[in-house]
């Protein structure tokens, strides 16, 4: 009782700090020091170059919720986050608890919604012990991505609307001129200055050291040779 208890109250704080939280000092190149703590997805760096990496993922799996119309990412976030985080709590089928992970993302894309709203998909990395056969729950699918290049742009602080905006930005500006960025105009995700996706790994106790992504994803046929 007193550990779900904390974890809620954990909850609740992100919840508070992803809206109010100030920003700190911007970090480039940085390995995300949550992941020396607990699992993240593997990737081999291909390329780091002024503002941006490029990453190649080996097929990682994530639990998503339904699209989510907003026209905030941050509540669009909370909300799905909360769904998530009933379901690594055991509300799922086998009633099983699961293992925090990071990062958890926020996939960005155009909506058909009224009053110019964004659709916002919010997943969780599945640790590899569950990707066999992980757990179903309603309102939540299972992604599985095969092999996946993507350009990476990081930033810290706690996430804001518009720092995801400027950043988004940020690093589609850098990319031009880039062998990259015709594999970003091929990427079978639409329109790469709409679609994109932000990548938290923090804790919500943690104030230093904070480190978010913005990840847009490559076409990678060629790269691969698929």
């Amino acid at each position: 009782m007193a550990a779900n208890a904390l974890n809620l109250c954990s909850f609740f704080i992100f919840a508070f700090l992803i809206i109010n939280g100030a920003k700190t000092k911007p970090t480039v190149g940085i390995f995300p020091p949550s992941c020396n703590r607990i699992e993240c997805p593997k990737f081999e760096v291909i390329e780091a170059n002024n503002g941006y990496e490029i990453r190649s993922y080996d097929s990682p799996m994530w639990m998503s919720t339904a699209p989510i119309d907003d026209i905030s990412l941050v509540n669009a976030t909370r909300a799905g986050f909360l769904q998530l985080f009933d379901y690594i709590q055991g509300k799922n089928k086998y009633h099983q608890k699961i293992e925090m992970t990071a990062p958890v993302l926020t996939q960005v894309s155009p909506s058909d919604g009224p009053f110019c709203a964004t659709s916002f998909v919010v997943s969780f990395y599945i640790p590899k012990e569950n990707q066999g056969n992980p757990p179903a729950a309603q309102g939540l699918h299972v992604q599985k991505w095969g092999k996946t290049l993507a350009a990476v742009r990081q930033f810290s602080g706690f996430v804001k609307d518009y720092d995801v905006a400027e950043e988004t930005a940020a690093l589609y500006a850098s990319l031009e001129g880039s062998k990259w960025f015709d594999a970003i105009r091929k990427a079978p995700t639409a329109d790469p200055t709409t679609t994109y996706t932000v990548a938290q790994y923090n804790s919500p106790f943690e104030f230093d050291n904070r480190v978010n992504e913005i990840w847009l994803l490559l076409d990678v046929k060629d790269y691969f040779g698929m």
